[in-house]
């Protein structure tokens, strides 16, 4: 049977990089609305826009979303999650999945893999995604986030840097570890899945400072001692917006062009 469970889309208005960034079009519509509909292809049994300005939550009038208006002096998308977790009053259980308001390419089918994935784990409260490297300059690129996992799938830790060091390729100054060579480097995708408790123990943990130095918001998860399962999938969907020029490229990859 499959996994029960709910997509919060938090989505801010003041953007640093691109303002109103959810209301941009994309393909004639706001790019809210795309997210939206990734969202509702996945079955959530609920989808939730949690936003801090009433014109996005205008843009998805009309859609089988709910939206809702939250404090605008949120930190993170996590924190907007658990306001809205604590005034829907969800039970603990809840499956509570986060799909960035700035990603209109998610597949559906990775937002249900993550929500059965957490469903089938009762050593973790929150679950993640990964894909695996396959371009060597991706291992050394700080934008591209890397995860290294313990036997059981559960975070070690994530990194801008080129996790796992491969010492001895590295040290014979090759770009990346041969095949078949140790653990595979795996990129992070940003979405995730928790428990609706697990939210409500979130906002009450202090910022750690391994999160400030990778400015990596997930490793408070992991300083504090919690566990976050990584689910491995096979490939990364089509990255998000987060500036004019990943605007322009996302019209492009709607478009059928190049991404």
């Amino acid at each position: 049977m499959p996994a029960e469970f709910t997509i919060v889309i938090p989505a801010r208005y003041g953007s640093t990089r691109l303002p109103g960034k959810p209301l941009l079009e994309l393909g004639g519509k706001p790019m809210i609305v795309h997210v939206c509909e990734r969202a509702l292809e996945a079955g959530a049994s609920e989808v939730v826009v949690a936003t801090d300005d009433e014109r996005i939550a205008r843009a998805v009038d009309g859609l089988p979303v709910t939206a809702m208006l939250t404090r605008p002096e949120h930190a993170s998308g996590t924190e907007r999650l658990a306001e809205v977790a604590e005034r829907r009053a969800w039970s603990d259980d809840t499956i509570v999945v986060n799909l960035q308001g700035d990603e209109p390419f998610m597949e559906s089918a990775l937002l249900r893999a993550l929500a059965a994935a957490l469903e089938r784990r009762e050593d973790c409260r929150v679950a993640t995604l990964a894909a695996p490297i396959h371009q060597p300059e991706e291992i050394f690129d700080p934008n591209v986030v890397k995860v290294v996992t313990d036997g059981e799938s559960r975070a070690l830790y994530f990194s801008r840097a080129a996790v796992p060091w491969d010492r001895e390729s590295f040290a014979q100054g090759m770009a990346a570890p041969k095949p078949g060579q140790g653990m595979p480097y795996r990129r992070h995708i940003g979405v995730y899945a928790y428990t609706a408790a697990y939210l409500r123990r979130y906002v009450d943990l202090a910022p750690s400072p391994l999160e400030h130095i990778e400015r990596l918001e997930q490793l408070r998860i992991l300083w504090h001692g919690d566990r976050i399962l990584v689910v491995p999938v096979e490939g990364a969907p089509a990255p998000g917006v987060d500036t004019a020029a990943d605007l322009e490229r996302a019209e492009r990859h709607l478009s059928g062009g190049t991404p």
